[in-house]
């Protein structure tokens, strides 16, 4: 990320494009697709070797001042538990895993996701169900909103 400039643009990026099915350039097609970090700066790294959390303070300053520029954004993806709680504060102490088994709830506005990072290999093989019913509906919905001819498709059966 700090040499290019590129959110996800590691191996937790490769998981979370396959997980919506696009291609390194749609994912970066800034006309297409936008990507918002819950904090702008680098918060360092912690005794474990993994990113710190985003400051506190930069999701409440800068995120609705942001989004006002996107009035057509038909689809947020919430990835991973501090996006969660800061854009679904109701959740309370529930687990990550209890969380994104309702994924289904926060619809059609919100769709809720583990991080994506090297973490995540453990809670995949965990809940198989995750890639086996959630992946494919992400897969549907932001094929759709990309490509809109695909809205009038009918929906496959499942």
């Amino acid at each position: 990320m700090h040499e290019t400039g590129l959110s996800f643009d590691d191996r937790s990026g490769d998981r979370l494009r396959d997980w919506l099915a696009l291609d390194r350039d749609t994912f970066y097609d800034e006309q297409r697709v936008a990507i918002m970090p819950m904090g702008f700066c680098y918060p360092g790294r912690d005794a474990k070797g993994g990113d710190l959390p985003p400051r506190p303070e930069c999701a409440p300053h800068w995120h609705a001042v942001l989004r006002a520029h996107f009035p057509a954004i038909e689809l947020t993806l919430l990835v991973g538990k501090c996006a969660i709680a800061y854009y679904l504060p109701g959740l309370g102490r529930r687990s990550m895993t209890a969380i994104i088994e309702c994924w289904p709830n926060f619809l059609p506005v919100y769709f809720v996701l583990p991080h994506p990072s090297w973490h995540t290999i453990r809670w995949l093989r965990d809940n198989p169900w995750f890639e086996r019913e959630a992946v494919p509906e992400l897969r549907s919905r932001v094929g759709q909103i990309l490509n809109p001819t695909l809205r009038s498709a009918p929906y496959p059966r499942r």
